[in-house]
């Protein structure tokens, strides 16, 4: 038998026993970190023991979601649980995303329970230069 003695562990379980598992019409959150690194963003979310077929992305419009499910694993008949305290159900995420990112060409990996988006910033946002010219008629003036 395992025993543990945090108080606050305890009654974060006993809050998530009260809420329940994520549903699909009420999912829980998920950890996220989110950064740019040169010419794209990066998002990584915790997600461990989900497996990756069990992660579902879409963009619609600008907005990111990101849902997954982690669900039960098959235990013989006699097996007993003795604690449990790793959530199941479902884990969602959206993220509104700006105009200046290119949603055409996100990329997804997943390894060792984080799933990390790249996301590159469109052509049309980075910054260039902008040269200029000298109007037709116009006289050069030297000094």
């Amino acid at each position: 038998m395992l025993m543990r003695t945090d108080p606050f562990r305890e009654l974060d379980r006993l809050a998530q026993q009260l809420v329940g598992p994520g549903t699909w019409s009420r999912p829980s959150a998920m950890p996220m970190d989110a950064y740019r690194d040169g010419d794209e963003y990066l998002v990584t979310l915790d997600i461990p023991g989900v497996t990756a077929d069990a992660i579902d992305i879409d963009v619609e419009r600008n907005m990111l979601t990101v849902r997954a499910e982690r669900r039960p694993v098959a235990k013989s008949e006699d097996v007993q649980m003795e604690l449990s305290e790793r959530p199941l159900g479902v884990f969602s995420r959206q993220i509104m995303l700006a105009d200046t990112l290119d949603t055409e060409r996100i990329q997804a990996d997943y390894d060792a329970g984080v799933l990390t988006l790249r996301i590159p910033i469109a052509e049309r946002a980075k910054p260039r230069k902008i040269s200029i010219g000298l109007a037709t008629g116009s006289k050069e003036i030297s000094g």
